[in-house]
């Protein structure tokens, strides 16, 4: 039987156990409901808690329901249930935009709903995607036949990581490619297969378009909904077919978002919008604003809250030790007096620290390191004796400072503790370590605490701690009010988890050709993901790249693109700093490092080609460009920068993209330009520095972001270069920006930079 055939279940035959032995492809489990509903989803192993999610997920009466991914109701519409969360990256508009093609149903019929958070929706897909590799060698997103025990493995190891995690830009390359495409394609095969027992039919004799049965040799059609019910007693198939590019319909297509009615409406929740909508909790809600210790290590030893007790509508003032809250009437209220409590901070051993003693000690580190020490990263050929025996050789150091993520929603929570429960509702990236540090505060085991979903307003990696959760269920188990509790803008910068500092040195070896013979970097941070700093893609025979360990008295925390916004401008910085001592063009020097890597070469062309790199320019203008692989995504970028001001002003901006394929062309062009803003705030003006032991920055007069007026024009091209092997879009388009520009300021003046921010350098 052809892996395309589905066939009608055998009443003579044993009823297959719905835990029995999968392939990864199989995955799919199903239940039934008696008013016409079909659900599909993932049977990892027996014991799944499908009692929690029935009444959350399908809670009509007479509903069975197993971890399911995708639901039909009677009215035709399909609800994708997505294991990740929306923060304005569209990415679970795309995992429903998957699964609905493989279905073949009509996009207007498709619902999104975010999957409950209480830790049987962990996907292993995006375990995988930071635990292990592809099973497929070149193909590590392709779905492939495993046994089960590995896939049950990975949602185990999701479940004790509390890996209901959205980063890392893994959401569609693989909760989509492996999970939502099969379930889509198994409802399919499921729905055929009930169709072809009752009309007797055969069942590749079935087609499907738009949500509808057809078969034309007896004229006979339907809707799905009407064979739902039957469709659940179909065998599960063991192999869905999930369909080639050549045969998708919605599938890179520019489908319009689901989340963005909403969000223009204003009915879309987020979570400073998120509280009790009825009940006793909605009248009773008080709002909390807190202030933390400055320096990490610091507690409160003590308060003095006289002139703040005295200000309208202020409720409690408390001493919580490692921070201060305010509960008011209004946030505004309890903001205003919280300003006005004097606070004593205990002393800690950096009190004294300050950013130049810091980045002392990163030079010291890598002085003791050497041209040989540190903790190996890559190493292949002989990059020391490459070095003493080049024609030329180039060194140079860069760095880079810590970073905030600044996201345009401050972190918030609402908690509502009573009765030996907690309900909250927050912004999270990490749902179930935001329930299990409201667990922690609310003094009640995590099963008790209550997840209720909402959007975030920005998370790019500060929405990854629990922190917040924990403050809010603490507040309200001592206050016994609902509380929303708010972070200031201030708030919010003095206490984030930074982006790491970090310094970077190179040396690289030419030959009498100016061809690169050798490569040696050195660097501090500790890389996130490994791949960072590595130049495998670039035909240099003799690499070798380390780490020098440092220890950095901060929070620190993933930041938009993690390793690779500090590695992008470090390694293009020095690949261009080797052309000019080459005395080659940027683009024609990259192409001969890129000769063995055609994807890479495709891409960097293509921005070239945007960009008519090698035109004239006006006077003081320049170009700049840059390659990054990261989240298995190729991204090439071309700057093209004004000098003739005071400041460099970035006026264009050139991006060509391969992450394998788009599912939506119009997702993934938004990524890379929300990723090139992010990344030219962070190269142009961003800066964390510490003085006696606490952040200096507060707000956004001293942490500047890019604003309308300053943004450049920004064009985005798209390559699908590998549609059997997706990458990432919310993080690859930042990576490029700072070198693309770094690159052109060169190019139209000379002056090299190789520390951030650039504005730092005009002032």
């Amino acid at each position: 039987m052809s892996d395309t055939e589905t066939t009608a279940v055998d009443p003579d035959k044993p009823e297959r156990s719905k835990a029995a032995k999968w392939t990864r492809r199989g995955f799919i489990g199903a239940g039934a409901l008696a008013g016409g509903a079909l659900l599909v989803g993932v049977a990892v192993r027996s014991g799944n808690p499908v009692g929690k999610l029935k009444p959350i997920v399908a809670g009509g009466d007479g509903e069975a329901l197993i971890n399911s991914w995708v639901k039909i109701d009677a009215d035709n519409i399909v609800t994708a249930i997505v294991p990740h969360c929306e923060m304005g990256q569209g990415a679970n508009s795309t995992l429903a935009q998957m699964l609905a093609d493989e279905m073949d149903v009509s996009w207007d019929n498709v619902r999104v709903m975010d999957a409950p958070a209480d830790g049987n929706y962990v996907s292993q897909h995006a375990v995988r995607t930071f635990v292990g590799p592809g099973t497929i060698p070149g193909k590590p997103n392709q779905v492939s036949f495993m046994e089960p025990t590995y896939d049950g493995l990975f949602t185990q190891i999701g479940k004790l990581a509390d890996a209901y995690i959205t980063g890392g830009s893994s959401s569609v390359r693989s909760t989509g490619q492996n999970g939502m495409r099969v379930a889509g394609a198994a409802a399919r095969e499921m729905l055929i297969g009930a169709a072809a027992a009752e009309w007797g039919v055969p069942a590749d004799e079935i087609t499907t378009q738009d949500g509808v049965l057809s078969h034309a040799g007896s004229g006979q059609s339907a809707p799905y909904a009407q064979f739902a019910a039957a469709a659940a007693e179909q065998t599960l198939p063991r192999a869905p077919r999930i369909k080639q590019a050549s045969e998708f319909k919605l599938m890179g297509t520019p489908a319009l978002r689901k989340d963005i009615p909403c969000k223009v409406d204003g009915t879309g929740i987020f979570g400073i919008d998120g509280g009790p909508a009825e009940g006793p909790g909605k009248d009773a809600l008080r709002y909390a604003a807190v202030k933390a210790a400055p320096v990490v290590g610091s507690t409160v030893e003590a308060i003095d809250a006289s002139a703040a007790k005295a200000m309208p509508g202020v409720l409690q003032i408390l001493n919580m030790g490692d921070f201060v809250a305010v509960v008011a009437d209004s946030y505004w209220q309890a903001q205003q007096a919280l300003r006005s409590v004097k606070t004593t901070y205990s002393k800690t051993e950096i009190d004294g620290l300050d950013t130049e003693q810091m980045f002392a000690q990163y030079a010291a580190a890598l002085d003791e390191a050497g041209m040989d020490g540190g903790n190996s990263k890559a190493d292949y050929g002989d990059a020391a004796g490459a070095l003493s025996s080049a024609a030329k050789t180039v060194e140079a150091e860069y760095k880079v400072p810590f970073l905030a993520h600044a996201t345009m929603e401050p972190m918030n929570c609402t908690a509502w503790v009573r009765d030996g429960k907690c309900d909250i509702w927050t912004g999270t990236q990490v749902p179930l370590m935001s329930r299990k540090g409201a667990a922690e505060g609310a003094g009640v085991g995590e099963d008790d605490v209550t997840m209720h979903t909402v959007m975030l307003g920005g998370g790019f990696g500060r929405r990854l701690t629990p922190e917040y959760a924990n403050q809010a269920a603490r507040i309200a188990k001592a206050t016994g009010y609902p509380i929303k509790m708010i972070w200031s803008r201030e708030e919010d910068t003095a206490q984030d988890f930074y982006r790491p500092a970090d310094i970077s040195r190179f040396s690289g070896g030419l030959d009498e050709q100016g061809r690169v013979v050798g490569w040696s970097n050195i660097h501090c941070s500790e890389d996130e993901p490994a791949e960072a700093p590595l130049v495998e893609f670039y035909d240099i025979a003799n690499v070798s790249v380390r780490g020098a360990e440092v220890e950095a008295p901060l929070r620190l925390g993933a930041w938009r693109s993690v390793g690779h916004s500090q590695h992008g401008f470090f390694v293009e910085s020095f690949v261009d700093e080797l052309a000019h001592a080459a005395g080659k063009d940027p683009l024609e020097f990259r192409r001969t490092l890129l000769a063995n890597s055609p994807r890479h070469l495709a891409v960097l062309e293509g921005a070239a080609k945007m960009a008519d790199w090698g035109s004239d320019l006006p006077e003081g203008h320049g170009r700049g460009i840059a390659i990054a692989r990261s989240f298995n995504s190729i991204v090439a970028e071309v700057a093209e920068v004004d000098m003739t001001g005071d400041m460099p002003r970035v006026t264009k901006m050139f991006c060509c993209v391969d992450a394998g394929y788009a599912m939506n062309p119009d997702g993934l062009s938004a990524q890379m330009e929300s990723g090139i803003i992010y990344g030219l705030s962070a190269a142009l003006y961003n800066e964390v520095t510490i003085k006696n032991g606490a952040v200096e920055q507060s707000n956004f007069h001293d942490y500047r972001m890019m604003r309308m007026v300053d943004a450049p024009q920004i064009a985005v091209q798209i390559i699908n270069g590998a549609p059997d092997n997706l990458g990432g879009a919310g993080e690859p388009g930042l990576p490029p920006a700072a070198p693309a520009v770094a690159n052109a300021i060169f190019a139209a003046s000379g002056t090299r930079i190789r520390e951030l921010p650039i504005a730092k350098h005009f002032a």
